[in-house]
């Protein structure tokens, strides 16, 4: 078995380590960015072997963004999904980061195809990582996290956003402009100032009881506005968990105001699952600690954690 600190990394049907593992200096992912990627929280099980909680969902939401932005047209999702499992395994992880990325393929394939004919497309290139899971402090999800309003917004005409693409240089350098302020994550907002989510995140709003949470890709009323907001897959899990629980849940735009006046703010991502917002900008949110709705929830995570990947 592999040392627990080292990544497996799995490249276009080889098996690596980290520092082994190769991509080309002609592939799209490097000579422009191409690319799309899911992050996964998994891990393996003495008794039931590898998992990765979500999985289908990660794949089908990536295999669909492929097809929606022409990167690939029809990803095979079982085989992918496999892949994934034999990274986490290969690892012996009880816990793993899992990354999934597709990128453009060869660029060179494309110039060599040109002639008669449109061009072909080349095969793009997988690349799945497994590595140890980040481990957030106890204190951090007991008292919730300062967010920041990010400078740079997200545009609704730009066709990429709400796909999870690999162009994320631009949300890291708003994650350290709020890590400078000491806080844990930064709030994006569209070009037309409405909410969208977080850096890395989703967001959910509470007031009243009930909870909302900007519209997604895919979620838009006819004639409105094209989403840049990411459909993420906690965030549909929150959701239905919510809801589950007797608890109203709409989509709907929201502003910077909704954020600012309600009872609880839940950020969700596969890494931390939900998170609780003490304060934006240094105005508290609610008692400025995670509120009922969402300390719920963080107990609901934890529980499909443990119960390796599935609803318990």
């Amino acid at each position: 078995m592999k040392p627990q600190g080292d990544a497996t990394v799995f490249v276009s049907g080889r098996f690596e380590t980290a520092t082994s593992a190769q991509v080309s200096v002609l592939d799209a992912a490097v000579q422009h960015g191409v690319g799309l990627f899911e992050t996964m929280l998994g891990g393996n099980h003495a008794e039931r072997g590898p998992w990765v909680a979500h999985l289908h969902e990660h794949v089908e939401r990536l295999a669909a963004s492929a097809q929606a932005l022409g990167l690939h047209a029809s990803l095979r999702e079982g085989a992918l999904a496999e892949a994934a499992l034999e990274t986490v395994r290969r690892t012996g992880l009880a816990l793993a980061r899992v990354r999934v990325t597709i990128t453009g393929g060869p660029i060179n394939a494309l110039a060599a195809a040109r002639g008669s004919g449109p061009p072909a497309r080349p095969d793009p290139t997988v690349i799945i990582a497994a590595q140890p899971a980040t481990a957030y402090p106890r204190g951090m999800m007991d008292a919730g996290v300062r967010i920041a309003v990010a400078d740079a917004r997200a545009n609704p005409f730009n066709p990429t956003e709400g796909h999870k693409t690999i162009n994320y240089w631009w949300r890291l350098r708003e994650l350290a402009a709020a890590s400078a302020k000491d806080c844990g994550e930064a709030l994006v907002l569209s070009v037309t100032n409405h909410v969208c989510g977080g850096c890395v995140s989703n967001v959910l709003v509470a007031r009243g009881g009930a909870v909302v949470t900007p519209v997604a890709r895919g979620e838009e009323v006819a004639g409105a506005l094209p989403s840049p907001v990411r459909p993420g897959v906690v965030r549909a899990w929150a959701r239905q968990r919510l809801r589950d629980g007797g608890v109203e849940v709409t989509e709907k735009v929201l502003t910077i105001a909704d954020v600012l006046d309600a009872d609880e703010v839940m950020l969700t991502n596969s890494s931390w699952g939900v998170l609780g917002v003490s304060a934006v900008e240094g105005r508290s949110i609610g008692p400025g600690a995670p509120g009922p709705l969402c300390r719920g929830l963080m107990e609901a995570w934890s529980s499909l954690v443990e119960s390796c990947g599935s609803e318990p």
